[in-house]
């Protein structure tokens, strides 16, 4: 397996090539309008009024998007609400994301005090750093600069017998050659930690799983509820889940069989190769921001059904600078949004293939996809506000 990608100057591999303007808002909005091939994040979580462990994540999530190998040069602005905190002050964003050796232009709010000079600054180093990003060619490599971030969603039993496994071959694939692939969604293994934390390298890894599946819970109960009586949630037992370990164990099975090499906090980037599972929780605009900032290039959202599919237009990206592909078994889904789904595996319940096989063409469309083919959201000019995973929010 191999794939044409963008070779970046810390030796990592993009599939795309943007230009990042951080850290979001009317100036960067408005710098993105303007210039074709660039990029910002939309979020109401900017960092006031939050902790400064929450501050740190909003910084974290930041600084892991503009070192993203789907990034060719990022601009940093100071015009922001918390730049007067230490976590998020916007000349150490743009430091930490020049470590990266990517080109890195801060706009001082103190040098362009009027911020509509901000944004025309803004456009005109957007505008550079975009024609020196076309010059770039995409070179031929190996799969071992894949990285990629798996989800399930509106879980159902197409999920367990098909959807997922056929994911889980492709999470095997990638790190049995040498790429990173992550998976999380805490919530989503309760009943079965102890088959996932069995697959650790060590058993620190392995307790650190378990740890943080306890503080999930805790985290319920504090609020009044059991996670363990309020999940399957009712779409779920309407697409034929009964119980949460039954939900789980179909859950994990989209992380295949590979060894855990390690469990990180969202937004953070692996120290190595390999599987890595990450304590994020369960909603789309969250957890794929956080595999973006933590370097996947890649994300893929394995739907069930949940006995209630209403859209037929899937959403795009909540990555900001990584492409989604949607992927279902369910055949129902699969008809009611053919034009948003990129790949159906529902061809394992009819008979018509091996999980294998299956999974074998998924690997194939993703090499396509990382060679510089659209994933079908990729082609909507829409971008939904996206939230970051902060565990001391108070609303």
């Amino acid at each position: 397996m191999s794939f044409l990608g963008y070779r970046r100057p810390d030796g990592s591999v993009g599939i795309r090539n943007y230009v990042l303007v951080l850290p979001g808002g009317l100036i960067s909005s408005k710098i993105c309008e303007f210039v074709a091939g660039a990029r910002t994040i939309i979020t109401a979580d900017i960092g006031s009024g939050r902790t400064k462990r929450d501050r740190e994540t909003i910084a974290r999530v930041l600084i892991g998007l503009g070192k993203n190998p789907n990034v060719a040069s990022v601009i940093v602005h100071g015009v922001s609400l918390s730049a007067g905190y230490p976590e998020l002050n916007p000349e150490r964003l743009a430091n930490q994301i020049a470590e990266s050796k990517k080109s890195v232009e801060f706009i001082s709010a103190k040098e362009y005090p009027d911020n509509l000079q901000v944004i025309e600054r803004g456009i005109r180093v957007a505008r550079q750093m975009v024609h020196d990003a076309s010059k770039a060619r995409r070179e031929l490599v190996d799969d071992s600069n894949l990285s990629i971030a798996v989800k399930c969603g509106r879980s159902d039993a197409t999920s367990g017998l098909a959807g997922n496994p056929v994911a889980g071959y492709l999470v095997d694939r990638v790190v049995e050659a040498g790429g990173i692939a992550l998976f999380g969604e805490t919530t989503e293994v309760i009943g079965a930690e102890h088959l996932v934390a069995k697959r650790a390298v060590t058993k620190e890894v392995g307790q650190a799983l378990i740890d943080a599946v306890l503080a999930v819970e805790e985290r319920a109960k504090n609020s009044g509820e059991d996670i363990r009586t309020i999940n399957p949630i009712p779409a779920n037992i309407a697409g034929g889940i009964t119980t949460l370990e039954e939900k789980s164990l179909g859950a994990i099975a989209k992380s295949g069989t590979c060894p855990i090499q390690g469990v990180l906090k969202y937004g953070e980037i692996p120290p190595g190769k390999g599987l890595y599972f990450v304590d994020n929780w369960m909603t789309q605009m969250s957890i794929f921001p956080g595999y973006a900032a933590a370097g996947s290039t890649l994300l893929l959202y394995q739907m069930g059904g949940g006995g209630m599919l209403y859209d037929t237009l899937l959403s795009p990206s909540p990555g900001v600078v990584a492409p989604l592909m949607w992927a279902t078994a369910n055949r129902k889904a699969y008809q009611a949004a053919r034009e948003s789904i990129d790949f159906y595996s529902g061809t394992v319940i009819e008979g018509k293939e091996s999980v294998e096989e299956a999974g074998e063409r998924l690997c194939s469309l993703v090499q396509d996809i990382a060679s510089g083919t659209m994933t079908k959201v990729e082609t909507i000019n829409y971008t939904d506000p996206v939230q970051m995973y902060l565990l001391d929010t108070p609303y």
